[in-house]
């Protein structure tokens, strides 16, 4: 599972063998989401919740959307081009 990036303690992972749409994991503090890229002009959108306050939830799709082009980037280098399937 490589880990693509962090936000804080959050880690946000692209796993080798996933499926589209392009997507990535954030785990941290016992919780895990998953957010889909919307690639390639976003907004990052929440498509699973697993412990994760709504207020958290935000915060963390705010900051995968400041880095939408690198988390894009990070998916294409694992699964190719990351718009349609």
């Amino acid at each position: 599972m490589p880990t693509v990036m962090r936000i804080g303690s959050l880690r946000v992972l692209v796993y080798p063998h996933d499926h589209r749409p392009a997507h990535v994991h954030g785990i941290g503090q016992g919780h895990e989401a998953i957010f889909e890229l919307n690639a390639p002009d976003g907004p990052v959108t929440s498509r699973g919740n697993y412990g994760f306050n709504q207020r958290d939830l935000a915060r963390i799709m705010r900051a995968l959307d400041e880095h939408l082009p690198e988390l894009i980037d990070a998916w294409e280098g694992i699964h190719g081009n990351a718009e349609g399937i």
